[in-house]
């Protein structure tokens, strides 16, 4: 598989770990960089809520309510900012159920593929990953653990890797 230069990358924050949890933000960065990032406010059947994720994400059940988004908004702009293309994500095993949940809620045909980024990296990058991204961490001073973010630290990560591996 051709290796991109910049990948789309997704990054999901959820209201817990376990079968019940669902989407609560979704963040992307474009093969250009721009990022995407919302809230996305829970469906009347999304009621577990874990205070373990919420202290990784520190994001309330409240700011859901208040400011997110509806399923479908948030599906139907993830289609027209991603039709036809792949996506990745590095937590791809919890990340495609969540977008699964997501997509199932707005009653729509998810447009795009998500995909495992482990099935565009090398060994060489696996080998170097933990260390490269320790360092894109220190280097960019992000302080908030949200999903543009992360999903940028992954994109970046990825770059640097797929430069040190020439």
């Amino acid at each position: 598989m051709r290796q991109p230069e910049h990948p789309i990358i997704i990054d999901i924050e959820a209201s817990g770990f376990g079968q019940t949890s669902y989407p609560i933000e979704i963040g992307l960065v474009l093969e250009n960089h721009e990022r995407f990032c919302t809230l996305i406010a829970p469906q009347s059947d999304w009621t577990h809520w874990a205070d373990s994720a919420e202290a990784v994400h520190g994001i309330s059940r409240d700011n859901l309510i208040n400011a997110g988004k509806s399923a479908l908004d948030v599906a139907l702009y993830l289609n027209s900012l991603l039709d036809g293309v792949t996506a990745y994500s590095d937590g791809w095993v919890v990340d495609k159920p969540w977008l699964t949940v997501l997509f199932h809620a707005a009653g729509i045909e998810m447009k795009f593929h998500l995909s495992p980024l482990e099935m565009i990296l090398s060994e060489a990058q696996m080998t170097m990953w933990a260390d490269v991204k320790t360092q894109v961490i220190n280097d960019s001073k992000l302080r908030r653990h949200r999903a543009s973010n992360d999903a940028w630290i992954i994109q970046e990560t990825y770059r640097r890797t797929l430069l040190q591996q020439a």
